[in-house]
């Protein structure tokens, strides 16, 4: 058996214990890293590195090396954590001082405290998130059995990291339909009053509010609402 599974069993009943329900993003990512760094013994400080599109940011941390340690790979543009998530690779640094594949980035971070570090990407649906990141202030602190409880870290934290943007996108989808559907109705009543005041169908009464729209270069809901509230049509001959 290998030495990592006593570590993985008391690792996923920790993850299993993080409530999740009603509770923001953070919140729980928050929960999440505190659960790494307690399981794996090498870890000094953890990070949660999110992209989007060319964009990286800390989602959560626990240890400010690891926070400072982000943001100097952020303000270069590459470091192990970022390549992780954009390659979907597993990157270990065994000693800050003397790797060379990021030479400006690793000089920095080793001058900063940094012994070594372990950023593993967080896997969905055949795409990566970002990346959950180890750091250490000793040299060769993570091996095999860091990575393997890294890397199931790494699975919770992408599913809830998808959850949460998807329970996102269908609250703003809700919402765009909610505001189509407002500006679909007070559009109708605009053009029910001028139907009304004109003695007109409703397509030239339409056709009035988007002609009054592109006088006054105001969206044709802004100028229903006035209508309907007012009664007035913005930039109508008085």
């Amino acid at each position: 058996m290998s030495s990592a599974a006593p570590g993985l069993a008391a690792l996923h009943e920790a993850l299993a214990g993080i409530l999740l329900a009603g509770r923001e993003l953070d919140a729980v990512l928050t929960d999440v890293v505190a659960t790494a760094r307690r399981a794996l013994p090498g870890a000094e400080a953890v990070s949660i590195t999110l992209l989007r599109g060319e964009r990286a940011f800390t989602a959560a941390h626990d240890g400010k090396m690891a926070l400072d340690a982000d943001e100097m790979q952020y303000a270069r543009g590459y470091g192990p954590c970022m390549d992780a998530g954009r390659a979907g690779q597993v990157f270990v640094v065994e000693d800050m001082a003397t790797d060379e594949r990021w030479p400006d980035y690793c000089r920095h971070a080793a001058t900063a405290g940094v012994g070594s570090s372990l950023s593993l990407p967080l896997p969905v649906q055949g795409r990566t998130l970002g990346a959950l990141n180890c750091y250490s202030p000793r040299s060769r602190s993570f091996g095999q059995d860091d990575v393997a409880l890294g890397e199931e870290v790494a699975a919770w934290v992408a599913i809830a990291v998808a959850n949460a943007d998807a329970h996102a996108r269908s609250a703003e989808d809700a919402e765009n339909m909610r505001r189509a559907m407002t500006t679909r109705a007070v559009i109708e009543q605009a053009k029910g009053v001028l139907v009304e005041r004109h003695r007109i169908t409703p397509e030239q009464a339409f056709t009035l509010l988007t002609h009054a729209s592109q006088r006054t270069n105001v969206k044709l809901n802004r100028v229903a609402e006035e209508l309907v509230n007012t009664g007035v049509l913005p930039g109508a001959a008085r």
